[in-house]
C-alpha cells in the first residue's frame, strides 16, 4: 500500500509555516530545530515530491502557485490537529489568550475588560501586548486584534471598529482653532507608526495639501496619544480610540468632522481553527462594547 504521506509530518509542518509566513526562522522557532533542518526538510521534501515549492528572493521565500493553492489545506488541517490533541487534553476553555496593539490596549480595552470577566467569570483573559503580528495558529494564541484592512493570509478577520478618524487634542490647543488652515498655527503630532491619511483628512475637509503642517514626532503610538492630552499638539485618531478621552473631558475634535477609512480593527483567528465557547463569548462581548464606546462611553470605575 502506497505511503500517504510519503513527506515526514515535521517537514509538512515546516512547509505550512513557512509559506505562510515567508522566512525559515519562524519554522525553526516553532518546531524547536535549528535553521538549517528546516531548509533541509524543504530541500528532501521539494525532492520526494519531483517539484519545487518555493521561489527563493531576496526578500525570503515565497510559495509557487501550486502550494500557494494548498496552503489553505494545510493550514487549516494543522489547526484540526491542534483542537484534536486539545481535546484528548481536555479543553482549555477557561483561559482565552489574546494579542493586541499597545493602543488598543491602552485606550479602549484595559478600561472595559473587567466588564467581560465579570459577565463571563469562568474565562481568564491573558493578554500579549505587541505590535509584532503573531502566529495566530500557535497552541498559545487563540485570537488577536489588529489593525489594517482585514486582509491576511490564512487569517479570518471579523471587523469590529475603529474606520472612522479625524484630529484630536487637548482643549487649550483647541482653543486655538476655529477653522482647518488654523492647523498651520499650532503643532500637529507626528505619529510615525500611524495608518490613518491626514491627506484623506484634509482633502475631505477642504484643506489646501500646500499648507505645511509640522510638530513633536513619535515613533509610538501610545506616547503619541499622552503628547495630545499633555497639550503638545494636534493629533489624527480613530474616533474609537479617543472616545474615552473625549468623553471625559481630556482630549476634544475641534472640528467634529470625521471621515470613514478604509482600514480598522478586526478580531482575528487562525483559518480553519474551531470557534471555541470562549471565543464566541469575546465576540459576542465585543458586539455590544465597541459601538457603546463609540457613543463616548466611559468605564464607570474609570473615576
Amino acid at each position: 500500500m502506497a505511503n500517504p504521506f510519503p513527506i515526514p509530518l515535521n517537514a509538512l509542518r515546516a512547509i505550512e509555516i513557512v509559506a505562510r509566513r515567508g522566512a525559515l526562522a519562524p519554522a525553526a522557532e516553532e518546531l524547536g530545530v535549528t535553521i538549517g533542518a528546516v531548509s533541509q526538510h524543504l530541500r528532501r521534501a521539494e525532492e520526494r515530491l519531483g517539484m519545487e515549492l518555493f521561489e527563493r528572493t531576496p526578500n525570503g521565500l515565497r510559495p509557487l502557485p501550486a502550494l500557494k493553492a494548498v496552503l489553505p489545506q494545510l493550514t487549516a488541517g494543522f489547526s484540526a490537529l491542534q483542537d484534536g490533541l486539545t481535546g484528548l487534553r481536555g479543553s482549555d476553555e477557561a483561559v482565552l489568550n489574546l494579542t493586541v496593539g499597545s493602543v488598543f490596549a491602552s485606550r479602549w480595552l484595559i478600561w472595559r475588560i473587567n466588564k467581560f470577566t465579570t459577565l463571563n467569570r469562568d474565562i481568564e483573559v491573558r493578554l500579549n501586548v505587541t505590535a509584532a503580528m503573531l502566529d495566530l495558529s500557535r497552541p498559545d494564541v487563540d485570537c488577536g486584534i489588529r489593525y489594517g484592512h482585514g486582509k491576511w493570509p490564512g487569517i479570518h478577520a471579523e471587523l469590529v471598529g475603529g474606520s472612522a478618524y479625524q484630529p484630536v487634542c487637548a482643549p487649550v490647543v483647541a482653543a486655538r482653532l476655529k477653522r482647518p488652515e488654523d492647523l498651520a498655527q499650532v503643532p500637529v503630532i507626528q505619529d510615525e507608526t500611524t495608518m490613518l491619511s491626514w491627506d484623506a483628512w484634509r482633502a475631505e475637509v477642504g484643506l489646501d495639501p500646500d499648507i505645511k503642517l509640522t510638530g513633536p514626532i513619535y515613533s509610538d503610538a501610545s506616547l503619541a496619544f499622552d503628547a495630545a492630552i499633555s497639550e503638545q499638539g494636534v493629533l489624527m485618531a480613530a474616533d474609537m480610540m479617543s472616545a474615552d478621552a473625549v468623553s471625559d473631558g481630556r482630549l476634544v475634535r475641534p472640528f467634529e468632522h470625521s471621515v470613514e477609512g478604509p482600514l480598522g480593527y478586526w478580531l482575528v483567528t487562525a483559518q480553519g481553527r474551531r470557534e471555541s465557547r470562549k471565543l464566541r463569548a469575546f465576540r459576542t462581548w465585543l458586539k455590544a462594547e465597541v459601538p457603546a464606546s463609540v457613543r463616548g462611553y466611559v468605564y464607570q470605575s474609570r473615576g
